[in-house]
């Protein structure tokens, strides 16, 4: 009986080790197989050197912040290891790899452990065997036979990138190749959208939410709801690894087990993040650029692959700034306009009948995405009439946040109808550099862009290049005296077809005005008696030298700016007065790097001398006077004002200069500002010109847009870093042209203050 059970036991141990080391040499076997290229081809060094993964083009700002990114499947920008921080990396090695600095792309170890356990202790993939996968192997297969196929081209694969690279290029590899859910691929971009920061800025708690992540990024998300307590189970586990492998105390690792998970969750998607009609429109500019640059390859650049490094001339500040200013103003003005819509049967729109507002929705049907989906579907119009009529649940726009609804989207339509649009755009006028692009107040829900894609007319703020003709050709004074009485331009002259007799607003004639006091009040009767006296031809030759790349119908018209302009076009050509008459191209980019840094090409502004120095000195004296005296002076009172006018007072005691625009009923409201470094304009209205405003009060330019300028500036001023002027334009020397007009000037216009604060405080608060 002892000598059968002896034969036993020596029967199983010769099975035990004919079966453990006839598998180990099936592995060995099956191993060098792979290492021959049996179960696919294996990278080559030069594979290896540079893998095939879609790189993100990256937006950086002048002040070298990232504004966005250009990208189809992987939001993806690769970092050095220097880059990574201390913490990020011993949690990752204790968490995925505990042995990663001793062995050489195979843990043996932890192989025998997980051959033991059949699992249950854990895997035995290393992260350079990880890093082979994300590289090239892909998804493992659920197929058996496949996955082991795949899991021996990865070890192989290990092996040769182990002796490729050194242990810090792989952990910095592995992390920027490793996906983590929300257009998150890389770990900037992870540390990015759930910490809003650079990896180097993390802390050992982020970096131990990251790590967790690794193991699988939606089931231990922590910004999903369904996975948050998954995630902070999962993060813990990251911290006893720590304490395992010696990087954290006891008392360390408790004391970090108790903390309440906490991101900052920051989207990066097209319609996130800052400027983003800014980058909408780049994007446009980069792939006319991409098709006229070749690679060392003979193709054309890819801005969604080839990882680009596309620095641009905003500057984040001025563009948060910006897009605050924006939403403070417009969230306030639309409370205003909601209100007074309330008794209009007709609202949003005045002045128009019921045919022409179910053609204005029509329109609006037709440009919609949804229409423009079915109708390349090759729906029916009764199909996709049925669609716009069935109630379906939605995410609409508000000021204080979307809103889950269920509506129809005929009805949606009518909803955004109600909502005011507005643009900002700013350039420092000596380098043409655009610091701050505010194309609309939401990229998700409203597309147009009001900087680049809108024309609208542009009322009173096309004065200023009247009188610059008036200044340049006729030598004209701001103290040159003109009779404020009806003109009239008579039938035929110009080619117009009847006699043109502009009014001022309000009917208020008599007397005299001087330059100054035309521009600061804004009268149309000498501004119509300039253009005769210089031409609409000179008038349109002078604007389109400034800037304005419309084409410009020469008539009288254009005096009371009757033409309609883009809002860039309109801040080009002002920076034209701001940068003593020398004209700079709007710049958006300075510079197009590829992804190893190598620069492909730089950019400079091209300049032209439009008129002189003096010439657009005197403008500028002359739209300072309309902050001191005219429309634009509630930048520098202090008086009580209605609460639509958001974030009065503004208390600006420095000299700027500036017009306010508002055209007929209303529809659009201007203002362009200026100081000696940079020139702003910000255009506001309905995006149908029969949405408006019924008073003038709450419709004017300097109601509609004013604000938006005054709040940007001083959150401007207020940040120091920014060197914003607060001195004033400077005088050229040995000025021929006379710009000190009488004081009685003054005495009038305030009397004219007087009347127009009364008629404010009558207003309701």
């Amino acid at each position: 009986m002892a000598k059968e059970q002896e034969n036993n036991k020596k029967k199983y141990i010769k099975w035990f080790w004919s079966i453990t080391l006839g598998g180990f040499g099936i592995v060995v076997l099956l191993f060098l197989l792979a290492s021959w290229g049996a179960f696919g081809a294996l990278p080559t060094f030069e594979e290896l050197e540079n893998p095939k993964s879609d790189l993100a083009t990256e937006v950086i700002s002048a002040d070298g912040k990232t504004l966005g990114k250009y990208y189809v499947k992987a939001n993806r920008t690769p970092i050095l290891y220097k880059e990574l921080p201390q913490n990020l990396i011993t949690a990752l090695v204790a968490t995925e790899d505990e042995r990663f600095y001793t062995h050489s792309g195979i843990d043996f170890k932890g192989l025998a452990r997980a051959v033991a356990k059949l699992g249950t202790g854990g895997g035995a993939s290393t992260i350079t065997q990880q890093l082979a996968k994300n590289l090239f192997t892909g998804r493992a297969s659920r197929n058996i036979f496949v996955r082991i196929g795949q899991k021996m081209k990865e070890w192989a694969v290990s092996v040769k990138l182990e002796r490729q690279y050194t242990k810090q290029e792989i952990i910095a590899m592995y992390l920027n190749t490793q996906g983590f859910l929300f257009n998150a691929t890389g770990i900037r971009s992870a540390a990015r959208i759930y910490f809003g920061k650079e990896p180097k800025e993390l802390d050992l708690q982020e970096s131990a939410i990251l790590v967790a992540m690794l193991k699988n990024p939606r089931q231990f998300n922590p910004h999903r709801e369904r996975s948050k307590k998954k995630s902070l189970q999962r993060r813990n586990v990251v911290f006893l690894q720590m304490h395992k492998n010696g990087f954290l105390s006891e008392q360390e690792k408790d004391s970090l087990q108790k903390l309440p998970l906490k991101i900052s969750f920051t989207p990066e998607s097209h319609s996130d993040g800052l400027a983003t009609y800014f980058r909408e429109n780049l994007k446009q500019k980069l792939k006319r650029w991409a098709k006229n640059n070749i690679k060392p390859n003979g193709k054309p650049y890819n801005i969604y692959k080839d990882g680009l490094k596309v620095y641009v001339t905003i500057d984040s500040r001025m563009q948060q700034y910006a897009e605050e200013a924006v939403t403070e103003h417009m969230s306030n003005l639309q409370d205003y306009f909601f209100k007074e819509h309330k008794k209009n049967k007709t609202a949003p729109f005045y002045d128009i009948d019921k045919e022409q507002i179910d053609g204005i929705h029509r329109r609006a049907k037709k440009n919609s995405d949804r229409y423009k989906r079915m109708k390349k579907a090759g729906k029916s119009e009764k199909e996709i009439s049925k669609s716009f009529s069935t109630k379906t649940a939605m995410k609409v726009f508000s000021w204080k946040g979307d809103i889950d609804t269920i509506m129809t989207p005929n009805d949606s339509i009518k909803y955004y109808k109600f909502f005011l649009r507005s643009g900002l755009l700013s350039i420092e006028p000596q380098s043409g550099h655009i610091k701050a692009w505010v194309g609309g107040i939401n990229n998700k829900h409203f597309k147009y862009d009001a900087v680049s894609q809108q024309k609208r007319q542009v009322g009173s703020t096309f004065k200023p290049f009247v009188y610059a003709t008036a200044i340049n050709q006729l030598k004209m004074s701001p103290c040159d005296k003109i009779p404020n009485v009806k003109y009239t331009i008579p039938k035929g002259k110009y080619g117009i077809p009847e006699d043109w007799s502009p009014k001022n607003d309000g009917e208020k004639y008599g007397g005299e005005k001087t330059l100054k006091q035309a521009v600061a009040g804004s009268i149309n009767v000498i501004t119509a008696n300039l253009i005769d006296k210089v031409t609409p031809e000179n008038v349109a030759r002078l604007a389109e030298s400034a800037g304005i790349t419309s084409e410009i119908q020469a008539n009288p018209s254009i005096a009371l700016g009757a033409l309609d302009l883009s809002l860039k076009e309109m801040v080009s050509a002002y920076s034209t007065f701001a940068n003593k008459g020398l004209r700079v191209n709007p710049m958006m980019i300075t510079r197009i790097e590829d992804k190893n840094g190598t620069v492909l090409e730089e950019f400079t502004p091209t300049t032209k001398e439009v008129i002189s120095e003096e010439s657009a000195y005197v403008i500028v004296d002359l739209l300072k006077g309309v902050t001191q005296f005219g429309s634009g002076a509630r930048l520098k009172t202090f008086y009580k004002r209605p609460s639509y006018i958001t974030g009065y007072p503004y208390k600006f005691t420095n000299q700027m200069a500036g017009k306010t625009g508002t055209t007929q009923n209303q529809s659009d409201g201007w203002f362009m500002g200026m100081v000696p470094n940079l020139v702003t304009g910000v255009w506001t209205g309905g995006e149908d010109r029969a949405a408006h405003f019924a008073e003038i009060y709450k419709g004017q330019g300097a109601t509609m847009s004013l604000p938006t300028w005054a709040i940007f500036m001083r959150k401007c001023y207020a940040d120091t870093s920014l060197n914003i002027s607060v001195e004033d334009f400077e005088k050229p020397d040995n000025l021929s042209i006379n710009i000190n007009c009488d004081k009685s000037y003054a005495k009038k216009n305030d009397e004219e203050k007087e009347e127009d604060k009364k008629k404010d405080d009558d207003t309701d608060f």
